[in-house]
């Protein structure tokens, strides 16, 4: 029997695979990437207490604002990248473990990356 939905259970079992080697601490945390068809959001997760230290995506009202007049998914990857930066930097946060949900580090995927970078997140 074929698996019925087989795109979404490859992900999974990449995300899993990278999950293993992949943790955040307080210090370091996991910078954690979800893309649907129409948004991109970005989480820091603090794994050993389990807790979200900032997130940003196209839903949240500030980013939205911001990516009104922007065309294309690609560039506003990037700007959930430099928002998820900024907020890191109010945490004092400046070093993350980039996690990319099992996407290939490619197009969105990768514009987040580099955003983050420009904001001058380091990983």
């Amino acid at each position: 029997m074929a698996q019925k939905n087989s795109r979404s259970t490859a992900r999974f079992r990449r995300k899993r695979r990278i999950r293993k080697k992949i943790s955040g601490t307080s210090s370091r945390p996991r910078l954690a990437v979800f893309r649907s068809a129409r948004h991109i959001y970005a989480q820091l997760i603090d794994d050993e207490k389990g807790v979200t230290l900032a997130a940003a995506s196209t839903v949240s009202r500030e980013i939205s604002q911001r990516i009104a007049d922007v065309k294309g998914k690609t560039e506003t990857a990037k700007i959930v990248g430099l928002a998820i930066a900024e907020a890191a930097k109010e945490k004092g946060i400046e070093q993350v473990a980039f996690d990319r949900g099992g996407y290939l580090y490619h197009g969105r995927v990768k514009a987040l990356a580099e955003g983050a970078r420009e904001g001058g997140l380091r990983f």
